[in-house]
Parts: C-alpha cells; structure tokens; sequence
C-alpha cells in the first residue's frame, strides 16, 4: 500500500514538472535571432536582400524590426511569400510558401514586440552571392545601354532587339545562367537566345518596329500577336522549335530566379562564336534612367549528363478575343506534342494582367490526362517558375495541352479597361498565353526533334 502510494505521489510530482516545462516553453517569448531568422533565410531572403527586387531587405533585425507588423499582416494573408501553385498537382523543389506552423512564428514575433533575442542564437549568415546575383557566374556579359525616357505616349517602349557578342571562343558548356537589369522598375523583361554568328553581324545596334496604337497604347487593327519566331529568331512555320544553338529561350521577368542546371547535372552547349541576340522591354516611370544589363554564366569543365532546352512557347492564335466585361474567358486550345523521350523540370505561366489561371496537361499515349501544374490564382506581378520535387518523366507520343483563363471584368483590380475588346499583343495592357516550360533531354536526341507544335502554339518572341 505504501508502495503503491508512493508510486502515485511519484506520478503526480512529475506530471506537474511536466507540465510547468510545457507552459515555460510556450511561454518562452519568440525572438528574431532564434524563432524568425531561419525563416526568413529560407523563404525571403532571396528577394529581400540588398540588390534584389524586393523593397526593403529582411537580412538582419535591424532591416527587419521596422516591418514588423506588415510582416504579420502578409504572411498570414499569404500574400508573402509569393507562391501560387495548387499543392494538388506537386509538391515542387522550389516551393517558397510557409507552413502555418512558420506563419504563427512571425505572427507571435510581431505581437510579443517584435524583440531580438540573443545574437548568439542565429543561424550562421547566408552566403549570398556579391553583387545582387543570385548566382556566382565565371562569365558576365556586358548587355546594351538603354536609356528609358520618363514618359513618351501611352508610356510605350517598344521592344528593342539588339545582337551582341557572346565572348565564348570555344565550345562551352553552361550550367547556369542569370539575366541581371541594373534598373528594376522600369524592366518589363530582356529575353535572349545564342545564335549563329554571320559575318556581317553589327552588335548593339537596335532594331524595332513601331506599332500604329490608338489613346489608350493598344495596338489597331486587333492587336499585334507576337511574332511566330524566336528572338532573334529564323521565322517561318518550318522552323523547328529548338533550331537556335545553345538550348533555346532565355528570360528575365520581375520575380523569376535564375536559371541553374547544375542541380540536374544538366547544361547548354554553347559553339564557339556564337551570338547573342538579345530583345529588351522597358516600362518608363516618370523619371529618366538608363539600364545596363548583364548576362552571367556559369561553366563546366567537362560535358554533363543531359542538355536543358527552354522553350518560349505562345499560344491564342488569331482567334483569341476578350470580350469586354468577361470574367472567365477561356483561350483558345494549345497544344502540342513530345517527339522524343524528356524529363520536364520547370514550368513558367506567362500572361498579362487580365490573366486569371493557367493549367498544364500532359496525355500519356495511354490516354491518361494528368495536371502537372494548376496555378488558379494568377498574379502578373509575379512571374514565378515552379520546377517539380522530382522531374517528370514524359515518354515520346505524349501531348501537352495548356488551358488559360482571363477576367476582363471591373472585379479584376488591375484591368484598365473592361469596356474593351482585348487581343494579343505585347503590352501589359494587351494579352499573351504563353505557357514556357524547360526539359532535360539525352546528349543523343537531336535538339531540333524534340517537340511538334499544334494548331495555335508557336515559338515566342518574348515575355
């Protein structure tokens, strides 16, 4: 009896020792150095440091004390960090969103006062690479000097394509690259592809066309569909997607990383020689200002393992209309179909501000329709690339379709105009469907025979 009495008052004694070590660590108070930090190392950091798009850096609690209370408010919104993809159709290797278990971290952080802990509770600082990159490249490339005016009419710049020398004087492999504007706000996109050099290349000289546009900047005569070409691009619907050397379309839109294959032991051949053919958008903000972009490159030392193609790809076709006051607008069908055996490893929506959703599907030759990404909820300002936890491996036969949809209603904030029909065309203000994606294909497939393009898919001229 004594014994069993004893057990019970042991019991007792450490349930109550239990429980004040639980309440004391509930009550322990939420610190930046120990709680937040590793938070914002891996999910924010990326954009908000010094150099990178976002508008104030999160790298040290002095930088992120003053935004305490914003901070809360968009998290817990989901607002921040931004991340669109339906978890339905994944997960992905570069998913940014946080868990709620994160999300109540900074919550508690920002209504406890915001406070910093001990400095020695931080997690080593994250090795950033110098100079705003997002990657340490071996070759940088000087891009063209554009001056962007503070205004001209309608705020129209037209795209600008200009040919520069690569600097590669031997076959090279690249496995990763980044476009870097030094101006921000005013950079819509610069695209590129490598191209062939021809002996009477002139470099960074530029070249556009102007459009007729009526008062409101839209193009007339039902919009200016972008050309079924690349960017430097042999035109023509002969040409085979792929044709361009070193591994097709490359792009910078504000919120997209770079491009980095060296994860997939994957690269771009780049012959020895090769230009640059390089197309520029800017959007003037009031002020006058001259961007010059950079291209930087990583190399490899010996060949890797695959080669990554990139495909800028637009669809729409000449019978793609918004009606005015359309809330689901649906595009027209695009399509197309995967000639030789690849690996899927990204993929990029792309659509203007009246974009509303984009969904990939693939059609295996058994007839079975899978959602390999559904991004229900799209948001122009942010230009996300989504790369899958694991590549998807896609068998020769197997068609790709895109569905796309627009709301051309006044219940879409960012429409300027729902009392109008609404086209293709180049500008914010007119439309795009193009649903980019990249893959990873053998060193044995011929590059130019990697994909056949349906009825209303075309190679892209831009973003």
């Amino acid at each position: 009896m004594l014994r069993y009495g004893f057990a019970v008052f042991f019991v007792g004694i450490m349930a109550v020792a239990a429980s004040h070590t639980r309440t004391s660590a509930a009550d322990d108070p939420v610190t930046f150095s120990k709680h937040v930090l590793p938070i914002l190392q891996k999910n924010c950091q990326s954009c908000h440091r010094p150099g990178q798009m976002a508008p104030m850096s999160l790298v040290s609690y002095r930088d992120a004390r003053p935004w305490a209370r914003s901070m809360k408010a968009k998290v817990e919104s989901r607002q921040m960090p931004p991340w669109f993809a339906d978890p339905a159709h994944g997960p992905f290797a570069n998913d940014r969103s946080l868990s709620q278990k994160d999300i109540e971290t900074i919550a508690k952080w920002a209504d406890s006062g915001a406070t910093e802990g001990d400095p020695k509770d931080a997690p080593a600082p994250v090795n950033w690479p110098a100079d705003g990159w997002q990657i340490k490249p071996d070759v940088i490339v000087r891009g063209p000097e554009f001056r962007v005016p503070a205004r001209t009419k309608n705020d129209v710049v037209e795209w600008i394509t200009y040919l520069i020398p690569s600097g590669f004087t031997k076959d090279t492999w690249i496995t990763s690259l980044e476009i870097k504007p030094s101006v921000l706000e005013v950079t819509h996109h610069i695209c590129f592809t490598f191209v062939a050099h021809r002996p009477d290349a002139k470099y960074y000289v530029p070249n556009w066309s102007e459009s007729d546009r009526d008062d409101e900047g839209v193009a007339i005569g039902g919009g200016n569909p972008p050309a079924r070409q690349a960017v430097g691009g042999r035109s023509g619907p002969g040409r085979q997607p792929g044709a361009d050397v070193g591994g097709g379309f490359n792009c910078f839109v504000p919120g997209r990383d770079a491009d980095d294959y060296r994860k997939f032991n994957a690269g771009k051949l780049i012959p020895a020689g090769t230009d640059i053919s390089i197309q520029v958008h800017y959007t003037p903000n009031g002020k006058e200002t001259v961007d010059r972009p950079l291209i930087g490159f990583t190399v490899a030392d010996k060949p890797p393992a695959k080669r990554w193609m990139s495909y800028g790809i637009v669809g729409g076709g000449p019978d793609f209309a918004i009606p005015p006051n359309e809330p689901n607008y649906k595009s027209p069908p695009f399509d197309l179909t995967f000639t030789a055996d690849v690996e899927l490893v990204e993929f990029m929506p792309h659509m203007h501000v009246r974009g509303k959703s984009m969904t990939y599907h693939l059609v295996y030759p058994d007839g079975r329709d899978q959602i390999v990404l559904s991004v229900p909820k799209y948001d122009f300002n942010w230009q996300l690339l989504y790369q899958p936890a694991k590549t998807i491996r896609v068998p020769k036969g197997t068609r790709m379709y895109v569905e796309a949809y627009y709301d051309n209603s006044r219940a879409n904030r960012h429409n300027p105009n729902p009392e109008r029909t609404v086209h293709l065309g180049r500008m914010t203000w007119e439309e795009m469907m193009a649903p980019f994606f990249g893959v990873l294909i053998d060193a044995n497939v011929d590059p130019n025979q990697v994909i056949r393009l349906g009825r209303f898919a075309a190679i892209g001229d831009g973003a």
